[in-house]
């Protein structure tokens, strides 16, 4: 799925560059080899988004059941 949407990002931006060619529009940076580039970096980007999120999630989510565990013993060492 992930894939899929890089692959349409770049498809649009090709498209565009061909668009931009027809109407005599032309940029010296925005070629065939600068949009395969900017599709790796959001992929790369996009990926170390996700990787970032998992590992502050995980990292959150086993100090808070941590901290749960803890309360509970101690109320059961309290009764």
């Amino acid at each position: 799925m992930k894939k899929d949407m890089f692959t349409l990002l770049g498809g649009f931006l090709t498209a565009l560059l061909f668009f931009f060619g027809t109407i005599g529009v032309s940029f010296e940076w925005f070629t065939t080899e600068s949009i395969n580039a900017f599709v790796i970096v959001v992929s790369a980007f996009a990926a170390l988004a996700i990787n970032a999120y998992a590992v502050w999630k995980n990292t959150h989510f086993v100090q808070g059941l941590r901290d749960w565990l803890r309360m509970r013993e101690a109320k059961k060492q309290n009764k």
